[in-house]
């Protein structure tokens, strides 16, 4: 019986052990999760700052249109901010039909669903005819681009992004279409080539391989004109230029630091979207924020930040 009964007590013990040790981790991760959201958060602000202080034709010493990332470093981890500007996209309220159906293709792969969601924003993108009462006529107009979810035939995947399997199996992160349309984009082009997402790239003209080359060089440093492009966008590259416009969205991907100095895996990202005026006028606060999310994705989430951090900015 004394054995039997310290056989219990033993695997009692392991037991609490372990449910011990499962909480104790978990609630290290919720606040390892809770510190780089506030890196993610203060970063998007701090970036914010950066664009009031340079505006857009400022030195490179803080921010200008010309230059799309900014890596900032602290002492518990580092963040990489982008700074997008929204006529890399399609402005999902005067678009064609037919450049809607291009870039929802790109995204969906999937040539049924792709018509069913463009056959939901009606006529030109400019309202959704889908029936039912919670669904607004077809004159109606979105007001955020997160109206698009109410659409038949979307998934949070193809909204949000998701990660897909290549030809040998291995996967890797793809945005959704909440990179590619807007309510405050492009009607027609030209896109910003420093801002357009590998998807729209895809659906106007560019090869799968010309997209993911052109993304990996402008994070190295942004085009400064379509002469420095080549031939990574095909035939069509009259849909796109270099420079946007006055509304960007920044989105700033942070991790922390773990003792021995290598990134952890706790990752957080958030983002806003903001408008940047003219210094003169706008003074003391030439950037005003219209829309803030404390959660958002990114395909830096997928791998850490690269090399070439520095204190503060690291210039392109």
């Amino acid at each position: 019986m004394v054995l039997w009964l310290s056989a219990a007590l033993a695997a009692i013990a392991l037991s609490v052990s372990a449910t011990v040790r499962a909480e104790t981790e978990h609630v290290s991760t919720a606040a390892d999760g809770l510190r780089a959201w506030y890196l993610a958060t203060g970063s998007v602000e701090r970036a914010i700052q950066y664009m009031a202080w340079g505006g857009l034709e400022g030195p490179d010493r803080y921010w200008n249109r010309r230059k799309p990332r900014i890596n900032f470093n602290y002492p518990s981890g580092e963040a990489a901010v982008e700074i997008m500007a929204e006529s890399g996209k399609l402005n999902v309220l005067t678009a064609s039909p037919g450049d809607l159906m291009r870039v929802i293709s790109a995204v969906a792969s999937d040539a049924a669903q792709a018509g069913k969601i463009a056959g939901g924003l009606g006529g030109g993108g400019r309202g959704r005819s889908a029936p039912g009462p919670t669904f607004p006529g077809g004159g109606a107009s979105f007001q955020e681009i997160e109206d698009l979810l109410t659409l038949p035939g979307m998934t949070p995947e193809v909204f949000y992004g998701n990660y897909i399997a290549d030809q040998s199996g291995r996967l890797y992160a793809r945005g959704g279409l909440r990179d590619c349309l807007s309510v405050w984009g492009s009607t027609s082009g030209p896109f910003d080539v420093n801002a357009a997402s590998p998807a729209l790239l895809v659906a106007f003209g560019a090869s799968e391989q010309g997209a993911q080359q052109l993304v990996e060089r402008r994070k190295q440093a942004p085009f400064r004109n379509m002469g420095e492009v080549g031939g990574l966008l095909g035939s069509n590259s009259g849909r796109f230029r270099v420079g946007g416009n006055t509304i960007y969205t920044v989105r700033a991907t942070a991790r922390l630091r773990l003792p021995n100095g290598r990134p952890s895996e706790v990752v957080r990202t958030a983002s806003a979207v903001v408008k940047v005026l003219d210094p003169l006028l706008y003074s003391p606060n030439p950037v005003h924020v219209l829309r803030f999310y404390d959660d958002a994705w990114s395909q830096d989430a997928a791998a850490p930040p690269g090399p070439g951090s520095v204190s503060g900015v690291t210039q392109p």
